[in-house]
């Protein structure tokens, strides 16, 4: 997602548009193919997350974690074609939710919406932010990885998905929103979707509880699934981070080049910080820090230059690596596949980035971060954050509370043991034994 203060509002490219177009002389072209085609990148990183997280649960619950992930996909895509989008981005009800505006797509055609995207018609912007809906409440399945009930992942994710993704969105990047409306910057989602789902995780791994035999759990049971997936991952952020200029220009090639920087400089930071600590590089290590490094500079992908992304990304490798190894153990939560260290660190390091780093140099529609004279912004930045982390914790705790009052939250211990995939879904995902 991007502010629609980064679009250019003029019709660009020297050819005459088709008859289609005639009809809607203010769309771009370029900027509306290249919305689409990030749309379809953005929708790639869901499967490719459950790649990522399948390959890390034992092979017994390796189904369970593709199915929620599939569900997310068709269960989201519904609730923000009917109700979600219109609350996140219909007209502001003092700064805190959208209105109904847009119920059902009511209004939303092919004309653009000058608030959002002047170039690209308005489905487009409402598809664009449809994969974001659908990818956030995907993270927080690695905190209750083989113990959830299926029945009470579905009525969470959709609860969550309309009281807590919805308003949050509307804060920070709808009209009125808040949050925009103070200046804070979130170029692609550390707010709204990496702080958003990380302090979920942790409240759903509060919740629900340790697996049995934490922490003596068996290791990931497919790493070469876990690489695949954070490949799709890394290609998919490409239209995750560069499509939220919403614009086929220099502010989508910047946050092109950004994302990819700062992934690999967390990789091999994280890496490096392995090496020196147990001795050995590992490639669950190496595939962790790239992720954290692709969540850090999301907030900040519009509007940090290449020195920027570099510090955000060695800085999320090193952070979320001491988050996962040293703080997880000691507080003894079971946050299975560190959906909070590295999302939930990983965007609050990012968010608090941006306000160090952001250069209106870089994104004039922007502001300029503390280490550019900007105080205001990094001030805003903090608070952006303490609001976002705390509303998501507290309100994903009562709603894991209130699932669990109305439907039992976690399989029985038999069913664990056995694991989700025939327990939930009568299926294996093996069927050679060895």
């Amino acid at each position: 997602m991007a502010w629609g203060l980064l679009l250019p509002q003029s019709f660009a490219g020297g050819r005459q548009p088709t008859a289609a177009i005639r009809k809607h002389p203010v769309i771009n072209t370029a900027d509306t193919a290249w919305v689409l085609v990030s749309s379809a990148l953005v929708l790639l990183m869901t499967p490719g997350l459950a790649f990522f997280y399948g390959g890390l649960v034992r092979k017994k619950n390796v189904l369970s974690v593709l199915m929620q992930c599939v569900m997310i996909m068709c269960l989201i895509t519904v609730q923000w074609t009917l109700l979600g989008y219109s609350l996140a981005f219909g007209s502001s009800h003092g700064g805190l939710i959208g209105g109904l505006d847009f119920l059902a797509l009511r209004g939303v055609g092919l004309d653009p919406n000058a608030e959002y995207a002047g170039t690209i018609p308005h489905q487009a912007f409402m598809a664009f932010q449809m994969m974001f809906a659908i990818i956030t409440p995907a993270l927080i399945v690695g905190a209750f990885a083989e113990r959830i009930r299926f029945g009470a992942f579905c009525v969470f994710s959709l609860l969550w998905a309309t009281l807590v993704y919805d308003p949050m969105a509307h804060w920070v990047w709808g009209a009125g929103g808040w949050l925009r409306n103070l200046g804070a910057l979130d170029f692609a989602g550390g707010t709204v979707v990496h702080i958003n789902a990380g302090m979920a995780a942790l409240a759903a791994a509060l919740v629900l509880g340790r697996r049995k035999g934490y922490p003596d759990t068996s290791p990931p049971h497919n790493l070469p699934f876990a690489v695949l997936g954070a490949g799709l991952l890394w290609f998919g952020w490409f239209g995750f981070n560069s499509g939220s200029a919403l614009a086929a220009n220099g502010v989508a090639v910047n946050a092109f080049l950004v994302t990819h920087v700062a992934a690999a400089a967390a990789g091999l930071s994280w890496a490096l910080i392995e090496w020196l600590i147990i001795r050995r590089p590992t490639v669950l290590g190496i595939i962790s820090g790239v992720v954290a490094g692709l969540v850090a500079i999301t907030p900040a992908a519009g509007f940090v230059g290449i020195g920027g992304a570099l510090a955000i990304g060695a800085g999320a490798g090193g952070i979320c690596y001491l988050a996962v190894s040293l703080v997880k153990s000691r507080l003894g939560y079971d946050d299975s596949l560190d959906a909070f260290g590295v999302h939930g660190i990983g965007g609050i390091w990012g968010a608090i980035a941006t306000g160090l780093w952001a250069s209106t140099a870089v994104n004039p529609a922007g502001a300029n971060g503390l280490f550019y004279g900007g105080i205001k912004l990094f001030g805003v930045q903090l608070l952006a954050v303490a609001v976002s982390a705390v509303y998501s914790f507290g309100a994903s705790y009562l709603l894991f509370r209130l699932v669990g009052a109305i439907v039992p939250l976690r399989v029985s211990e038999h069913d664990e043991r056995v694991g989700l995939d025939l327990t939930q879904h009568r299926e294996a995902g093996y069927t050679l034994i060895d």
